[in-house]
């Protein structure tokens, strides 16, 4: 992947774009009903705000800053106290606020900030493992691109995807184990090969040439498979061999448990 410095470029762009997205939205847009259940326009930005908060309170917190350790510390204690509602609670309660855009605008430019403030090889607290910088800022940009998507079906925008969505294939792939254990299911010994279209027509390559276990196919399409944003069989994606192809009915790139995916058109 790419160093510190360009991935959050990327993610600083992704956000943008999203945020041109619903920047002239009208109040009956903003409670458009998105495909996440219960969901509209205003809770998909309220959840990038509220995580991008998070985010950057446990990054400065890695930096240093150590009342932002304390309010993370907090968060983490109430998430625990409601493991599988918090997420949603978070969301429907900064869904209304009148000022929803200008405060995600704001919480977004300062977690990128950050994350370009922690020190070479720090790694930053998370609800799972922590993480690098890096893959901090990787991981914000899938969930920032995933929920963009989620914005535009319910609007009915195509976006033209762009080579910002290797961040997301990257950890598509990184993720196949954790897929696995997700489902309670044994993750296959041997590696799998991966190759992806990107968008400009590059060939993104993950995994030993010779694997028996291939996924082939569009990077974009295989974006929205690990995102679980359209269903496996309505995607550019081809699977050779048994392995390769029962993950791509349970290939997982976010945190949680397994969603339940899109229904085939």
């Amino acid at each position: 992947m790419a160093d510190l410095d360009s991935i959050v470029d990327d993610l600083r762009a992704e956000g943008d774009a999203l945020d041109t997205l619903v920047a002239g939205l009208t109040e009956d847009q903003w409670a458009t009903l998105t495909p996440a259940p219960g969901w509209t326009v205003a809770h998909q930005i309220a959840h990038l705000s509220w995580t991008d908060n998070v985010a950057e309170r446990t990054t400065s917190g890695a930096s240093g800053d150590a009342t932002a350790v304390a309010e993370f510390d907090g968060v983490l204690k109430a998430a625990w106290s409601d493991p599988a509602g918090f997420v949603d609670s978070a969301a429907a309660e900064e869904a209304g606020n009148s000022d929803l855009l200008a405060l995600w605008r704001a919480r977004r430019h300062a977690m990128t900030d950050a994350l370009k403030r922690v020190p070479s090889g720090v790694k930053i607290p998370w609800f799972g493992p922590p993480m690098s910088a890096a893959s901090m800022a990787t991981a914000r940009l899938m969930e920032t691109w995933a929920h963009g998507q989620d914005v535009a079906d319910a609007l009915g925008i195509t976006r033209e995807p762009t080579e910002r969505i290797e961040a997301v294939a990257h950890i598509g792939v990184r993720t196949r184990d954790f897929a696995y254990v997700i489902n309670q299911q044994t993750p296959p010994s041997e590696p799998f090969r991966v190759e992806l279209t990107s968008p400009l027509g590059e060939l993104w390559t993950w995994g030993p040439g010779d694997a028996a276990q291939r996924v082939t196919g569009s990077a974009a399409d295989f974006c929205l498979l690990v995102t679980q944003r359209a269903h496996p069989e309505n995607l550019d994606i081809e699977a050779v061999g048994p392995d390769a192809q029962h993950w791509l009915t349970i290939a997982q790139a976010f945190a949680g448990p397994p969603g339940p995916g899109r229904p085939k058109r």
